[in-house]
């Protein structure tokens, strides 16, 4: 996980939509390769999905948000 993980799940849990990594590299402070580099770990964790209609967006997934919540063990997550 980098320094764009936390604000890209914060930022997608906060608005409850599906955006496209412009969206996110507009709205946040760290690099667009950051960003993207977030986007294809969170997506491979399952934390972020693609959207069904348009596979350039994102949204947040439940196990995201349990994430964000506190309710998963980040060392476990380290040994996926």
């Amino acid at each position: 996980m980098n320094s764009a993980t936390d604000p890209v799940l914060e930022f997608l849990e906060d608005h409850d939509i599906a955006v496209p990594i412009g969206v996110l590299d507009n709205e946040l402070d760290p690099a667009y390769q950051t960003i993207k580099r977030a986007l294809d770990e969170l997506e491979a964790r399952g934390f972020i999905a693609r959207d069904e209609n348009y596979t350039s967006y994102f949204r947040i997934m439940e196990r995201g948000r349990q994430y964000l919540a506190g309710d998963l063990n980040a060392s476990k997550l380290d040994n996926e």
